[in-house]
């Protein structure tokens, strides 16, 4: 246990610009643009504005105890949703980190320093999966978390300077509260989906001597162009679809979150709340569990451990020094 805290400890201090500056930089940058456009949007629009066909003169009338209620539900259910562009980054990181966490130390040689440490190549290799599926999304749920709050508390502090105090019926909310933890909630779901994306990427970092996104990327890419090609030309009843949609897709992008909801095709509907139709957490955690009901979750993590193991084969023997 000691040993693999220390493996995770060296993994975020080598990455540590992947793992922390990058998701606080962005959170930054999107906390300011939501400040501004929101300040921007209420002096604009929130004098004489059509909520839920209600109209709102809201310094003098205010506006009805069931609408506000409604409006402050809705933000307290789907507050992090403001947070989007930051899973989207968080795909990224795990994407290019998994590629090039074996392949670095075998370009820099740092590779011969760490085998000649008492470290097995199984510790090594499940510090890095744990570090890409696990540690990094922690650390981006948490900045995501922090990030939501503040442009929720900026929006509300902006429509109570206009004369609407929702402050009491969000902090009455529980949906305020439950949201993170329903977030972490979705950490299972997430490394499941991602495991054969993690699998293939870590498995091209082990064994690419060179250019090891061409290798990860070129390779399903001209798989599909081939089977395209041959398929037309010969006239086959391919179901080249299928490949890709659940080859070559699910090897590339699995690590994005919520990939699993459009690989099932869960619909938008399923994920707000019919009263105020706006995202809420507790829906979004219902359909993403009702995704592991699919054989096809399971085959693609059986597929990523089966290649995870055979990337700890590889790296006994994978040196290039």
């Amino acid at each position: 246990m000691k040993t693999m805290k220390w493996l995770l400890r060296r993994e975020f201090w080598e990455h540590k610009g992947m793992f922390f500056w990058a998701p606080v930089i962005a959170a930054a940058l999107i906390a300011v643009l939501l400040t501004i456009a929101s300040a921007q949007l209420a002096t604009n629009a929130m004098a004489h504005a059509t909520i839920n066909g209600h109209q709102v003169t809201a310094q003098v009338n205010g506006i009805p105890a069931e609408l506000k209620q409604a409006i402050g539900s809705g933000m307290a259910g789907g507050y992090l949703a403001v947070s989007a562009p930051l899973f989207f980054l968080l795909g990224l990181a795990v994407f290019l980190y998994c590629l090039n966490s074996l392949y670095e130390e075998r370009r820099d040689r740092s590779i011969l320093f760490w085998k000649s440490l008492p470290l097995s190549d199984r510790d090594t290799v499940l510090s890095k999966i744990g570090a890409g599926v696990v540690m990094l999304p922690l650390i981006y749920i948490g900045v995501a978390t922090v990030l939501s709050l503040v442009v929720l508390f900026v929006i509300a502090t902006v429509l109570f300077v206009k004369g609407i105090n929702l402050f009491p019926v969000l902090f009455s909310e529980g949906g305020l509260y439950l949201a993170p933890f329903q977030l972490l909630g979705l950490l299972p779901v997430y490394a499941l989906w991602a495991l054969p994306t993690v699998g293939w990427l870590m498995l091209v970092s082990v064994w690419a001597r060179s250019k090891a996104f061409m290798w990860a990327v070129g390779v399903p890419l001209m798989t599909i162009a081939v089977l395209k090609f041959v398929t037309v030309t010969y006239h086959l009843d391919w179901n080249v679809d299928w490949f890709v949609r659940e080859v070559a897709l699910r090897g590339m992008d699995g690590v994005f979150p919520g990939i699993w909801l459009a690989a099932e095709h869960v619909g938008a509907d399923q994920l707000v709340n019919p009263a105020t139709h706006m995202m809420d957490m507790t829906n979004v955690l219902r359909a993403s569990y009702g995704t592991l009901s699919s054989p096809s979750a399971w085959i693609g993590a059986l597929a990523g451990v089966a290649m995870l193991a055979a990337t700890v084969r590889l790296r006994r023997w994978r040196d290039e020094g």
